[in-house]
């Protein structure tokens, strides 16, 4: 396919959408405009355009994308399945390219995509792939990263560093893939950057692959006067316990967190990658220092 030059970011002042908009941005290849919703107070880098429009609105996004060649959605949970009214006005716009809200498991993974809190996004998935196999002209990538490092470590996911007690699903043993939010936005501009490489498929990137008893160690290391008496939890008893919940009509976060906690530290869901497209997309990685420094911005606060 042609080029990509101009390209639409919906969702650029959430937690991702910040960093995925920076790294578009520096690259300085690309035409930017940000989509937002008419009623938003967000705020955006000055000079970078933006165009507001109803995201219920097929016909109103449409009239937003017209001259887009590329799409990159980072909207929150909340909103991902509206995104099948971007994904209908992207393909109306004629817009070459689509980058949906996937950022994070491998849902080519049976497991994983069975997952209630996957719901919305295999949903999605499905509703790109249709619409292509019906004939649509559009294309997707669907950027895989698995859990995010920095995010993860900021807000107690991977592991709680300031509860005396952090919680090790099944020993905090299992191996899984992890990416600093900046690597994203990276991998976002590698996408962009080849669209014949990355066409109609996932890619799959990480920064280093970890488990919660080396993040433990390095905190340790890190903090040799800190004192943590892990816990351990058994995810095969956590998962009945959630699916217990959801039988209830219980959708609340602590239920929906627990079933991303099953997908990210537990063997058979995916989370550990074996193939990378990592050199293509521009991804560097990260070391063992690089963990110890965020842990390290972690223990102080920041």
């Amino acid at each position: 396919m042609s080029s990509i030059k101009n390209v639409v970011v919906v969702g650029a002042a959430g937690d991702l959408g910040t960093p995925v908009l920076k790294a578009i941005l520096d690259s300085g290849k690309f035409n930017v405009t940000i989509l937002t919703r008419p009623e938003s107070k967000s705020t955006f880098p000055a000079g970078v355009k933006i165009v507001r429009a109803d995201y219920a609105s097929i016909d109103a996004l449409t009239s937003a994308l017209r001259g887009q060649d590329a799409v990159v959605s980072t909207l929150g949970t909340g909103a991902i399945l509206g995104q099948s009214v971007l994904v209908d006005a992207a393909i109306a716009a004629g817009v070459k390219r689509i980058l949906p809200a996937e950022f994070g498991s491998d849902y080519n993974n049976p497991k994983a995509a069975a997952l209630p809190v996957f719901g919305y996004k295999v949903a999605i998935r499905k509703h790109i792939e249709d619409k292509v196999a019906a004939g649509a002209n559009i294309t997707y990538t669907y950027v895989t990263n698995s859990v995010f490092l920095d995010w993860g470590l900021n807000v107690g996911f991977l592991l709680d560093l300031k509860s005396p007690e952090p919680k090790l699903y099944n020993n905090g043993e299992y191996i899984f893939s992890t990416t600093t939010l900046a690597s994203v936005g990276q991998a976002v501009v590698g996408v962009l950057s080849h669209p014949d490489e990355t066409k109609n498929r996932s890619v799959f990137v990480e920064d280093l692959a970890i488990s919660q008893k080396r993040i433990l160690e390095l905190a340790q290391k890190v903090a040799p006067e800190k004192k943590w008496t892990p816990v351990n939890v058994n995810l095969d008893d956590l998962g009945k316990w959630a699916y217990g919940k959801l039988a209830e009509g219980d959708y609340s976060l602590d239920v929906m967190y627990t079933f991303i906690n099953v997908g990210v530290f537990q063997d058979g869901y995916g989370s550990c990658f074996e193939k990378l497209d990592n050199e293509l997309l521009g991804v560097t990685g990260k070391s063992e220092a690089d963990v110890e420094d965020l842990i390290r911005n972690v223990l102080a606060g920041n």
